[in-house]
C-alpha cells in the first residue's frame, strides 16, 4: 500500500509540473504553439489517412474491414488537409478541449478537498476553494467570451499553471494528513505495548 500511494504521489507530481511547464509554453509562445499543434495533427491526420489508402490499394483482398479502413483513411486525410489549410478553426477549438479537460481535473480536486474535511483536516476549505477555482476557469474557457485567441492561449497557460501548483499543494496536504494520522496509530499501538 505505502508502495502504490508513493507511485501515485510521483505520477501526480509529474503530471503537475508537466502542466506547469506546458502552461509556461503556452504563456511565453501562444501564437507559435497552437500553429504548430495545429500543424502536427494535421500532418499526423493526412499521413495516416494516406497510409491507409496505400495499404487498402496494395493489398489484393477486398473485405468489409479493408474497405472500412479506406473509408476511414479517406476521412482522415480530408480533415488533416482541412486543418492544415483552415487551421484557425481548430485553433478556436483547443480552449474549449483544455476547458473541458480543466474542469474534470477542478472537480477531481473538488473530491480530494472532501476526502480531506472527512479525515479532519482543519484547512479543507482551502483545498476546495482550489478545486471550484479550477472549475470556474475551466467553465471561462468551454464559453470562450474572450475574442482573441491568443489572449485565450494565454489564459489557458496561467489556468495550467496555477492548475498544476494547486494540485502539488493538494497533494501535499493529503499527503500530510495521512503522515499524521499514521503517526498517531502508531504511537498508540506503542502505548499499548508498553502496558
Amino acid at each position: 500500500m505505502v508502495e502504490f500511494l508513493k507511485g501515485l504521489r510521483v505520477n501526480y507530481t509529474v503530471s503537475a509540473v508537466l502542466c506547469i511547464l506546458l502552461g509556461l509554453v503556452l504563456l511565453i509562445w501562444p501564437g507559435t504553439t497552437t500553429q504548430i499543434v495545429c500543424m502536427s495533427l494535421g500532418i499526423v491526420l493526412l499521413a495516416y489517412g494516406i497510409i491507409q489508402i496505400v495499404i487498402y490499394l496494395y493489398n489484393r483482398e477486398r473485405t468489409i474491414i479493408s474497405q472500412g479502413m479506406l473509408l476511414l483513411g479517406i476521412v482522415f486525410a480530408v480533415i488533416g488537409i482541412w486543418i492544415l489549410l483552415t487551421p484557425e478553426m481548430i485553433i478556436m477549438a483547443v480552449p474549449v478541449i483544455v476547458g473541458v479537460l480543466i474542469v474534470i481535473h477542478g472537480l477531481h480536486n473538488v473530491v480530494q478537498a472532501i476526502a480531506l474535511q472527512k479525515e479532519g483536516y482543519e484547512r479543507w476549505w482551502l483545498a476546495l476553494t482550489f478545486g471550484l477555482l479550477t472549475v470556474i476557469f475551466g467553465g471561462l474557457l468551454i464559453f470562450n467570451p474572450f475574442g482573441a485567441v491568443e489572449f485565450v492561449v494565454r489564459l489557458i497557460g496561467i489556468f495550467l499553471i496555477y492548475d498544476g501548483v494547486s494540485d502539488i499543494w493538494i497533494l501535499s496536504r493529503v499527503f500530510k494528513v495521512k503522515r499524521d494520522k499514521e503517526r498517531i496509530i502508531d504511537a498508540e499501538f506503542v502505548e499499548m505495548d508498553e502496558e
